[in-house]
């Protein structure tokens, strides 16, 4: 799975984990006179819950090779009360998600290409499942940064944020966005499970970003379709924007995100930012 991503263990891992989050107070388990000296549930309250044996909990999270069937799989999701994006995740490490998928492409529709851009004035652009740029509009550009002076192989939504100084400061709330993102990019993983482009991709921000690597571990996972993102433009100042991601029918694979001012005053920011793009665009062509 993803280049060299070990599947057995990551489900192991991601069983643990899940089990130890849990707070025993929150279910309804007799003491027994037995003090725990590790947190979460026991595995036997999971197996429990799941409907399993004890024997088959401790060699799920052992990684010892099983192939839990989607039955099983209900199960534990329901003993480990997992959220919809974590139940899929499980359900992709399994290898037991029944989806009909698009191949990955990076080619864009132009119907699609077309409509990033008449979204302007509102700052858009166009990702897919591994978070590399496609499209953008002026607004983005001037939001953000100039993608088309990004290389290609950089021009990647989490590759900019981790490592192009010009952002390193652009997030207010730094850490809850990161950690938002790599949640997502976590579902996306499991979700595509023999694209090594992406396993890649999570090969080079887990060897050179020590901030990726504390985040990746704590593997959250959730797919973001909205929220919002107090930012800090270096030359507008502080304002914060309400995002929103669609998936075009015709291309599931890809995801169209919409930014809009979250208040008056970042209204006014980003028309000013749209100002200075509409300007730059003018003067572009008068030199042309």
């Amino acid at each position: 799975m993803n280049g060299n991503a070990d599947v057995t263990n990551e489900l192991a891992v991601f069983l643990r984990t899940r089990r130890e989050r849990l707070a025993p107070d929150d279910f309804a388990f007799p003491s027994n006179g037995r003090s725990r000296r590790t947190p979460g549930l026991r595995r036997e309250e999971v197996a429990e819950l799941a409907g399993v044996s004890v024997d088959y909990v401790i060699r799920l999270e052992q990684g010892r090779g099983l192939r839990p069937s989607p039955e099983v799989l209900d199960g534990l999701a329901r003993a480990l009360r997992l959220s919809d994006d974590e139940r899929a995740y499980l359900f992709d490490l399994a290898g037991q998600r029944v989806v009909t998928r698009v191949p990955p492409s990076r080619q864009v529709s132009w119907p699609v290409a077309r409509l990033v851009h008449d979204l302007s004035p509102l700052p858009c652009m166009l990702l897919d499942h591994r978070f590399d740029i496609l499209a953008w509009n002026r607004e983005m550009a001037a939001l953000m940064l100039d993608f088309g002076a990004v290389p290609d192989q950089q021009r990647n939504s989490l590759w900019l944020c981790f490592f192009h100084p010009g952002l390193r400061d652009f997030y207010r709330d730094r850490e809850r966005v990161m950690r938002e993102g790599i949640a997502d990019l976590r579902a996306a993983w499991a979700a595509h499970a023999n694209d090594a482009a992406l396993g890649e991709l999570v090969a080079e921000l887990q060897a050179q970003s020590e901030e990726f690597v504390r985040l990746w571990a704590l593997r959250d996972v959730k797919v973001n379709g909205r929220g919002r993102k107090p930012l800090m433009h270096p030359r507008v100042g502080p304002l914060t924007v309400d995002f929103e991601v669609l998936n075009p029918l015709q291309d599931p694979g890809h995801r169209l995100v919409i930014y809009r001012a979250s208040d008056a005053a970042s209204q006014a920011a980003l028309d000013v930012l749209a100002r200075e793009a509409a300007d730059e665009r003018r003067a572009l062509h008068q030199a042309a």
